[in-house]
């Protein structure tokens, strides 16, 4: 095969290729290949970051907030609504790191679910703002609860001092965001 081919999958190839965390390590060995100047250690970080939360949500989603009807995307939303109070849907989206269209497109089915009503803004009477129902604050209340026993269950592989340590460093990461310019939802 030319070097510049990739490999296609097969069941043999699938069942032969590195599991989901051994990923890194080859992804690591490739880029180094080929790559030799390449920033490894920070490569690591970002791919560790990466599938860390990819997994985390996944684990969240599928064992929390879809028996109970909803998605991670919902409970985000929600939480905004439960700590911030009433928002328009522009305030919405940046609390959650949601665009404009994904908070609308929640909006309805969480209003007709008797989550959540849209208000005209004291502010605007053009303008909308979102506030949770009495159940919604239940729903929010409830889905949080079971969140933060599961999110114990998996802090538990850490110190109480590694949780803050490793917390203080997303921290310090993201308040490099402004130094690299990196683009923010608005």
């Amino acid at each position: 095969m030319p070097a510049t081919e990739e490999p296609q999958p097969t069941a043999a190839r699938s069942a032969a290729l590195p599991g989901y965390w051994t990923f890194v390590d080859a992804a690591q060995k490739r880029f180094s290949e080929e790559f030799p100047d390449a920033d490894l250690s920070a490569n690591r970080v970002f791919l560790s970051l990466n599938r860390a939360s990819t997994t985390v949500v996944y684990d969240f989603e599928s064992s929390i907030h879809r028996p109970a009807g909803g998605s991670w995307p919902t409970f985000r939303l929600l939480l905004a609504l439960w700590v911030s109070g009433p928002l328009s849907p522009n305030e919405a989206a940046l609390i959650t790191g949601m665009s404009r269209a994904a908070v609308s497109n929640l909006t309805g089915p969480l209003v007709d679910k008797g989550l959540l009503v849209r208000q005209k803004s004291p502010d605007d009477g053009r303008s909308i703002t979102l506030n949770l129902t009495e159940a919604g604050r239940e729903r929010i209340r409830a889905d949080f609860a079971d969140q933060n026993k599961r999110e114990s269950e998996w802090a538990a592989a850490l110190t109480e001092e590694e949780r803050n340590t490793l917390a203080g460093l997303l921290e310090k990461l993201m308040a490099q965001r402004e130094a690299v310019g990196a683009r923010q939802r608005k």
